[in-house]
């Protein structure tokens, strides 16, 4: 009996020392297991932006370009790209021999359609005038001469002296010298009907305007500055044979300048005209311009490979750095929410349909159903769920997936 009262003690004291070692086991365990390494940052208020990037080209604001009016040799350049010059200043000159031939085949072309609308005018030149009158003068003396032989015919007649078919035949070359000189008369005084003195009007004025486009061209061959600006390309030289219609030179006043943006066409609704502008060019890093729109798309066109909507851009600090046709990077303010309640972008999650984030609480995280608003690149409005000074995580640093009920160690910024 004593011996199973030991054998029962025994038994007890494994067992209460089997249970102190699970509870220091699992004890141990849970001091020494390490924690999720969890980033977090504090939820916190800020104007919030929606931005929208896409590349574009810069141009000047005012741009004169030159081609040539006719094909020709270049006579002399006086610039090169990059020169600043003053208005006036002569940049280049091309043979205008024949430009001048031309005004001058004009010019005789004017002065003979002058000549025949003076002559429908005055119904005839004065050689023709002069005809006109002798015409008149002799068709006049013929039909008197046939009016005094009817006359003598006609008294012989009444006496037997002439026989009636004679006095018929004076009386028939009467009727024709009449006609004759009534219709000299006539060309004398209407040589022209209206019809052909409108003609000549619109031959004297096609005239006019052929020497007006020949004096246009031969203007052309010579090439002064519009404005004090830069010459930013020159693109023949001396001795240079160029085809009628080819740039030549383009100057401009690089103060002035604007941005032609391409933003595709989803994005064309969100455009207004007013909205902020930033504008990057690589070749300046760490640069930076401002701007705003000053005329949103009124068509979409094929850029490259994309449907896009051209937008005009200008420029509200230049400083003459950037030069025309280089490429820029421009990102336009869509909205602004001023002391917006917001998160970083990866602090949100979303499952079926619905955003929630895991908030720090002490040691643990907590998910928390939220509603979001604005949501752009890198942060999220947070218009319910949370308040201003909460933490929430927005990843691990170990790769596993954020969770709930697992101790955490938070890693602030």
């Amino acid at each position: 009996m004593a011996q199973e009262r030991k054998q029962l003690a025994r038994r007890w004291l494994w067992l209460g020392l089997a249970v102190i070692l699970v509870f220091v086991f699992f004890t141990a365990r849970s001091l020494l297991r390490e924690r999720l390494p969890v980033r977090a940052v504090q939820v916190s208020r800020e104007e919030l932006r929606k931005t929208l990037s896409t590349n574009g080209r810069v141009e000047p604001v005012a741009n004169y370009e030159f081609t040539s009016p006719l094909s020709t040799t270049v006579k002399k350049v006086y610039v090169q790209a990059g020169d600043r010059v003053p208005a006036g200043k002569l940049l280049m000159q091309l043979d205008d021999s024949e430009a001048r031939a031309r005004v001058a085949t004009a010019a005789s072309a004017v002065k003979a359609a002058e000549a025949v609308l003076e002559a429908a005018r005055q119904n005839g030149t004065q050689a023709e005038q002069h005809a006109a009158a002798a015409d008149v003068a002799r068709t006049r003396l013929e039909r008197d001469q046939a009016q005094r032989d009817l006359e003598a015919l006609t008294k012989l007649s009444a006496t037997g002296a002439a026989s009636a078919s004679e006095v018929a035949a004076a009386q028939s070359r009467l009727d024709t010298a009449a006609a004759a000189a009534q219709a000299a008369e006539l060309s004398a005084t209407n040589r022209y009907s209206a019809s052909e003195v409108s003609r000549a009007q619109s031959a004297l004025a096609d005239a006019e305007t052929a020497l007006a486009a020949a004096k246009d061209v031969e203007s052309r061959t010579s090439y002064r500055a519009p404005i004090a600006g830069t010459v930013y390309s020159v693109n023949a030289a001396a001795t240079d044979f160029v085809q009628a219609g080819s740039m030549l030179l383009q100057i401009a006043d690089l103060g002035y300048v604007q941005v032609r943006a391409y933003f595709d066409e989803p994005e064309i609704g969100l455009l207004a005209v007013g909205q902020e502008i930033q504008i990057k060019w690589d070749a300046k890093p760490g640069k930076l311009w401002h701007g705003h729109i000053v005329r949103t798309p009124s068509t979409i066109t094929t850029y490259t490979t994309r449907n896009v909507g051209e937008v005009l851009v200008a420029i509200d600090d230049p400083d003459g750095t950037l030069l025309p046709e280089t490429h820029v990077t421009v990102t336009v303010t869509t909205s602004s929410t001023p002391n917006a309640l917001n998160i970083p972008r990866e602090a949100l999650h979303a499952e079926a349909g619905k955003y929630f984030v895991y908030r720090v609480v002490k040691e643990n995280l907590e998910r928390i159903p939220v509603t979001a608003g604005t949501i752009t690149l890198t942060q999220v409005e947070i218009l319910s769920g949370l308040n201003e000074g909460d933490w929430v995580a927005t990843g691990t640093t170990n790769g596993l997936p954020l969770q709930t009920g697992v101790q955490i160690k938070v890693l602030k910024p």
